[in-house]
């Protein structure tokens, strides 16, 4: 026969009462009772009455191969009653644990805790990268927006200041040249008579040297030719008379 120890709820609604009683495995939760071995009360300020067992009466059964629930070996543990049982759960809950990880399942409330916070963070994380990148392209954008503005300031500025320094600017007439005053004519002439470098006269002898150097030699006729040209002119001489 297999035999459980286990609670049975009593007292009335919100005042939980649970007696802690050794039950047939195959009997209902309020069937037939083989022994009461205490009571637990979770409302009850004072820690001594909170739990009462019959300590030696709960070794004996756990001796004989009793098997306590869940909730009845959290409350041993707490009195400190050690049991193989306690530690093939931690086991096999451990195993256990471990397989839902791997699978990416939370295996208990506080799995779900850590990973709905993982995914808290992550959403988070990528709500604030998304945001970072939305006020970098507007700070962007007003950037390029307040240079725009700039840039057209400063050549709108430029326009008009040319614009007024062209008003202001008077309009530049032609400079005349200044009239060149024309000297006299006698002025002139000492000024080219001054320019002109004055040609010494070389001395009369030098100069006839010179003109008999330059002029070719003539053949001059034979003696004889002569008086006979100056005896033809006397011949034409009385004749012109006549």
């Amino acid at each position: 026969m297999a035999v459980k120890i286990r609670m049975t709820r009593m007292g009335r609604r919100h005042r939980p009462f649970y007696r802690i009683n050794v039950f047939d495995s195959r009997s209902p939760r309020d069937g037939r009772i083989i022994e009461k071995l205490g009571h637990y009360d979770p409302l009850e300020k004072n820690p001594e009455k909170e739990i009462v067992l019959n300590i030696e009466r709960v070794k004996e059964w756990l001796d004989k191969g009793a098997t306590p629930t869940d909730a009845v070996s959290n409350i041993l543990l707490r009195l400190g009653i050690k049991h193989k049982y306690a530690e093939e759960k931690k086991e096999r809950r451990a195993i256990a644990k471990a397989k839902a990880r791997a699978a990416g399942v939370p295996f208990d409330t506080a799995d779900r805790v850590v990973l709905k916070k993982a995914a808290e963070a992550v959403k988070a994380a990528a709500e604030a990268e998304k945001k970072a990148a939305e006020d970098a392209e507007k700070a962007a954008a007003a950037k390029a927006k307040e240079d725009k503005a700039a840039a057209e300031k400063a050549a709108a500025d430029k326009v008009a200041a040319e614009k007024a320094a062209a008003e202001k600017k008077p309009e530049e007439k032609p400079k005349k040249e200044p009239a060149k005053e024309t000297a006299p004519v006698e002025e002139k002439a000492e000024e080219t008579k001054k320019e002109e470098p004055v040609k010494e006269e070389a001395p009369a002898e030098e100069k006839a040297e010179k003109t008999k150097k330059k002029e070719p030699v003539k053949d001059e006729a034979p003696a004889e030719e002569k008086p006979e040209v100056k005896e033809e002119e006397k011949k034409e001489e009385p004749e012109a008379k006549e």
